[in-house]
């Protein structure tokens, strides 16, 4: 088969709009009040002319310049499109620049969780099939002046017509943020760049933040432990139904309703460990500012997507596996692995740990516990989670919650061993979507994530020596008041007793 590079831009553009932009039109369907009043008509048409005009804009310039590298553009698009068209169809996703830098931040173990055979059947027929269509056809060459002016015709034209329906501009620009992360293949190559510029940026050499003093010299150990995906409408201790922390409501413990500062792990983990509570910031985290005054900081991890820190200790899940026995190596609690005699060791006078989890990351809930915990069935154990009825989804990831009960159980029972005075926070990065809305997982854009993707639980217990040097008989805080990420790093100083020029008593819960 023979076409002009001017048939073909037109086909592949107008295949481009029709196949691979269901979840933009969806989206468009949802937000317009009325899809078929005039105004509806108006806005979906400016959106279509939107598509037009960028792609036949892209694919002119390019056929101009060589239609070797066009045929090259093209099928790279179709094959990135499938997989794209995969991702957002199968959990309802924005491939925001949030998003994409997930998943340039995301580890093979991660990746290959959110696959399934349907994905094949995606690349197959969306990707494969119409890049062979476009690979054996021949494509005559025109002239290459004719095409730029075609593009740049066709440009002029589009905004012609999006400046003659100037009303429409309100909604697209109120909703061009989750527009672009739905337009293929501009919101994964764009958004990707995006993200990866960012983390040039943000990789530079750190800013280090004012020294600081240590007002005291007791002993004392803090454990944070950062949870993955947990949220509080799931913990019985915030009222959920289900009796999901057995063990540590038996514990003398202080819990506060949180929201965490986005829905993904890179950000919130940032945030926490910022003095600002940025998500992205130029200064030392706090391990490195802790470190560097004289604190004895492990980091201990089964996830990813912490700041750069200058430590000493930084173990991997999968090295402290080396050193465990049992059948629950391959869990979170693998990283309580000689951290007792670790911590006991240390002739440091504060000691600050932090354990980032990985438990009730989805899709796949059902493998993140060991045997002996899945008290509510049956579960989910597919990737596809739509079609998971929505009891054995729920079932799957409250048995998650179930395990992240008991490890914190276990964190604590350590610390009681230990017996210094010792304090131990829980805060999870973001919570989950389990099919409320149509929607799965977390990665929502913030202005659109509904609650149980921000509403988090936020814990802490102390011992009673700690207590003691405090002065106090509990803990207590304000709990009419929502806290988040923020609050950490001016909580962990208060309670080590750092007095520094950053420190803000305010944040300090």
């Amino acid at each position: 088969m023979r076409l002009s590079p001017s048939n073909f831009v037109f086909v592949i553009t107008l295949f481009n709009i029709v196949v691979y932009h269901t979840g933009l039109f969806g989206f468009v369907s949802d937000k317009v009040e009325n899809l078929f009043s005039w105004g509806g008509f108006l806005i979906l048409f400016s959106i279509l002319v939107i598509l037009l005009i960028l792609n036949l804009l892209v694919l002119f310039l390019i056929a101009a310049i060589s239609i070797r590298l066009l045929k090259i553009f093209v099928i790279m698009g179709l094959i990135g499109n499938s997989i794209a068209v995969y991702f957002v169809t199968t959990y309802n996703i924005f491939l925001d620049k949030a998003v994409l830098g997930n998943v340039l931040n995301t580890q093979t173990s991660e990746a290959m969780s959110f696959y399934n055979a349907e994905i094949f059947l995606y690349l197959v027929f969306l990707g494969i099939l119409p890049s062979y269509f476009v690979y054996r056809l021949t494509i005559v060459p025109s002239r290459r002046l004719g095409l730029v002016l075609k593009g740049f015709g066709i440009f002029a034209v589009g905004l012609l017509f999006l400046y003659l329906n100037s009303p429409t501009w309100l909604w697209l620009d109120k909703n061009s943020k989750y527009l672009g992360a739905l337009a293929m293949p501009w919101s994964y190559t764009i958004n990707t760049a995006r993200a990866a510029a960012d983390r040039i940026k943000y990789s530079k050499k750190q800013e280090l933040l004012p020294p600081a003093t240590l007002t005291d010299h007791n002993k004392t150990v803090v454990i944070l432990v950062i949870g993955e995906s947990a949220r509080a409408d799931n913990f019985s201790l915030y009222g959920y139904g289900r009796e999901t922390n057995p063990l540590l409501k038996e514990q003398n413990i202080l819990f506060v309703k949180a929201k965490s500062a986005t829905t993904y792990t890179t950000g919130s983990v940032n945030s926490m460990m910022a003095h600002n509570g940025e998500i992205y910031t130029s200064h030392e985290p706090l391990p490195s500012y802790l470190q560097r005054h004289g604190v004895d900081v492990f980091w201990r991890t089964n996830n990813w997507g912490e700041p750069p820190m200058k430590i000493k200790k930084y173990q991997r899940a999968k090295e402290l596996q080396k050193q465990c026995t049992g059948e629950r190596c391959g869990f979170d609690e693998v990283m309580l692995t000689g951290l007792k005699e670790e911590i006991q060791s240390s002739e440091q006078e504060k000691i600050f740990v932090v354990l980032h989890t990985y438990t009730n990351h989805g899709p796949l809930y059902f493998d993140k516990y060991p045997e002996g915990f899945e008290a509510f069935k049956p579960v989910c154990k597919s990737v596809d989670l739509q079609k998971c009825t929505q009891e054995s989804l729920i079932n799957a990831y409250d048995n998650t919650i179930l395990y992240t009960d008991y490890l914190l159980d276990k964190t604590i029972k350590l610390l009681e061993a230990i017996n210094v005075p010792s304090v131990m926070i829980y805060l999870s990065d973001h919570g989950e979507s389990l099919g409320e809305y149509g929607l799965y997982l977390h990665g929502a854009p913030n202005a659109l994530a509904p609650d149980v993707q921000r509403n988090v639980p936020f814990i802490f217990w102390a011992s009673d020596s700690f207590l003691k040097l405090k002065g106090v008989s509990q803990l207590s805080a304000d709990k009419t008041q929502e806290y988040g990420d923020p609050n950490v790093f001016h909580t962990v100083l208060g309670i080590f007793g750092v007095q520094s020029p950053v420190y803000n008593v305010k944040l300090d819960i």
